[in-house]
This record gives C-alpha cells, structure tokens and sequence, in this order.
C-alpha cells in the first residue's frame, strides 16, 4: 500500500492544490517538492495527503515543502509521472477536534483507476473509471471511494468499474477540472470494505 507517511488520517475533503516545483531522483526513490501555500501552517514530519497519498514533509523552504518516496509508493500510485508545473491535490492530516467531513481516508493507495469517459449530467458531470479487477471487489454502489484524495460516493459499479458524480464545486477546487478521458488516478477503497475482507479471509483460513 502506498504511504510515506505516518499513520494519521484524513476525510478526502482537500484543502485545494498546490503546484510541482521540482521532481528529482536520488538513487531511485523521488524528491518531490510541492508550492503548498494553501496549507495553513505546516510543519517538518507532518503527513501531507498529495494525490491521496500520505507523504511525510523532509524539508521547508517558506511555503515550499520537500518529500521522499520510495520505490513502493512509487510502483503503487501516479505520483512518479509528476513533472514541474503539475498542480496535485493537498490535504493535511486531521488533528484532535477537527470537523470530520468526507468519510475517513488513510492515505494508503491501494491502486491506480483510469478515466475512462467523462459526461455531463446536469450541472455535474458523471465519471466513469475503470479499476483493476482485485479492487473491483471492494466498491459498492452508494460506499465511498476516494480518488485522487478526494472523498466521492459511487453511483453505479459492474464488472467493468464504477461511476461517480462531481459536483461544479469539487471540479473548481481539485484537479478534476483539468482531468481527462485517459488520465489515471490514485485510488483508496472504504477501509470498511478492507477490513471486512480480512476478517472474512480470516474465517476462510486464508491468507
């Protein structure tokens, strides 16, 4: 599961989006440093969901924050096809009395989904990805899934992916605005959903 950082959580409700100031590599894991000016006074070590991947802040340069990813988070989660100029979607971790909107996110990729038509419905537009067949398992229609660290509920699932509905507002705030057919996102299923699986492959005696 992708995750660089510590084990915190989210709500999928981003904060807004930074943009790529630098992607570099260092004996092949990624320096990646973000413009993060939306985020209200961050610190060294914080988790910082870019994308909806939990990374740790390594290093500060006014409102420029520096993170490392291994090659696990990098086989795992679009975030080693970031190029300068690439504007990704930014969440801090929740702390003790924040408002928990969304639904609860880990910041723990589990894959990646692609888009695969994009259509107007309404004021919104409907969505349409399509997902690796082991994810497929664990989306439900009306369950939460979070893309791209953005907290969505699923409209509509079959064999071949799932829907979702964006709202104006979420395509003015996020990346989504600028996405299109063909683009892949990041992808984080319910943790319901995951756990559940567990405990039943416990009492299957599988692994």
């Amino acid at each position: 599961v992708a995750s660089e950082g510590r084990r915190l959580m989210f709500t999928g409700l981003v904060q807004g989006t930074g943009v790529v100031r630098g992607a570099e590599w260092h004996g092949g894991d990624l320096r990646l440093v973000v413009e993060a000016a939306v985020l209200a006074a961050p610190a060294l070590g914080d988790s910082i969901a870019v994308n909806g991947v939990c990374l740790t802040v390594v290093a500060m340069s006014g409102t420029r924050l520096s993170f490392d990813l291994s090659r696990e988070t990098l086989e795992r989660s679009t975030l080693g096809a970031l190029r300068e100029r690439d504007v990704v979607n930014l969440e801090s971790a929740l702390r003790v009395g924040d408002a928990l909107g969304g639904h609860l996110v880990s910041g723990h990729v589990d894959g990646i989904a692609a888009v695969a038509a994009i259509e107007p419905d309404a004021r919104a537009h409907r969505w349409r990805f399509t997902l690796p067949p082991e994810l497929s398992r664990f989306v439900a229609e009306k369950g939460s899934i979070c893309l791209d660290g953005v907290s969505l509920t699923v409209n509509g699932v079959d064999a071949d992916g799932f829907d979702v509905a964006l709202i104006p507002h979420t395509m003015a705030v996020t990346t989504f605005g600028s996405r299109r057919v063909g683009d892949r996102v990041n992808v984080e299923i319910d943790l319901v959903a995951r756990y559940l699986d567990r405990l039943l492959a416990a009492r299957r005696g599988t692994p």
